[in-house]
């Protein structure tokens, strides 16, 4: 891989174990018990079966049982919590951009690693596919740690072979290789170079289609300065999926106000379509810690589970 070119394995490992170890301490410290409550299992299982007590109800009466003990028995169930945690994560040019220490790359795999150390603490499985406009990787969903190690590597390391997005495309292909329901965190910032109508409503149901599969939640990530423009005088942008470069004097109070505008206006869309559609946002910015975001998240969750 051409971005593992520079790095020896030695160096790859030690990033990964400070990784591990940092994750792990958050999933320990900070989200102990929440990831469990969340998160719902596929179904119920059958546990044993006891004898009726007062209050049962009685569409859960085991009448094979009962009628060969000469007493009422009832069927007990409990929750079947395995799950599959599926992680599709948005590794275009755009992601390499951070006006920090941290790119939105950087981010999204730290945040996939939480989830990833989260769904293993509970026996759960992880699954993965990176893509660009095209799958650029896919893990199927597995247990373990060095399976978590290995999803979480690919979505540092991994060299794309494209520059452009398709999410839905992705989405498309998530939807076939996933046979049973999963929670599938689509972590992205969601930039593509032009976004006319049909582009917005062509992702919406995707979305949707993939929201009635599964439980999807979107994961945006961005940086401050995707939202407002620093004074710095006369600077060159380029669009780091389409090339295009554009001039822009951010001496100008005008310009910068619009920028922030624009780029107000722009988020203020893709919140509304996640709402109208249904689908669980996490919003996310490079330089900032995630964890109070993901708590809140997950706080959300639990209080409309209940």
């Amino acid at each position: 891989m051409a971005r593992e070119a520079g790095k020896s394995n030695k160096v790859i490992m030690n990033a990964m174990r400070q990784l591990e170890i940092r994750t792990r301490r958050m999933v320990n410290d900070s989200l102990a018990g929440s990831y469990h409550s969340v998160f719902k299992g596929r179904g119920m299982d059958f546990d044993e079966v006891r004898e009726y007590t007062p209050g049962d109800e009685v569409r859960t009466i085991d009448w094979n049982v009962t009628a060969r003990a000469g007493r009422t028995f009832v069927k007990k169930f409990t929750e079947e919590r395995e799950l599959t945690i599926f992680l599709l994560v948005d590794i275009s040019a755009s992601g390499n951009f951070g006006s920090g220490a941290a790119s939105k790359r950087d981010l999204a795999a730290e945040l996939a690693s939480v989830l990833a150390f989260s769904a293993i603490r509970n026996s759960d499985k992880v699954g993965l596919l990176l893509y660009t406009d095209r799958v650029e990787r896919y893990l199927p969903p597995k247990k373990g740690r060095r399976h978590v190690l290995r999803v979480v590597r690919d979505i540092l390391y991994h060299t794309p072979e494209a520059i452009g997005t398709d999410t839905v495309k992705a989405l498309d292909v998530a939807n076939r290789v996933l046979h049973r329901r999963a929670i599938v965190f689509l972590i992205s910032d969601f930039e593509t170079p032009h976004e006319p109508m049909a582009v917005r409503a062509e992702l919406r149901r995707a979305m949707r289609r993939t929201n009635r599969r599964h439980d999807l939640v979107a994961v945006h990530v961005e940086d401050p300065r995707e939202r407002e423009l620093p004074n710095v005088g006369i600077i060159a942008l380029e669009d780091a999926e389409s090339g295009e470069v554009i001039e822009i004097d951010t001496a100008s109070s005008a310009i910068r106000k619009r920028f922030k505008e624009l780029s107000a206006e722009r988020a203020r869309k893709l919140v509304s379509d996640f709402r109208a559609e249904g689908i669980d946002t996490l919003q996310l910015q490079t330089g900032v810690s995630y964890m109070p975001a993901l708590q809140r998240f997950f706080r959300t969750r639990e209080r409309r589970r209940v």
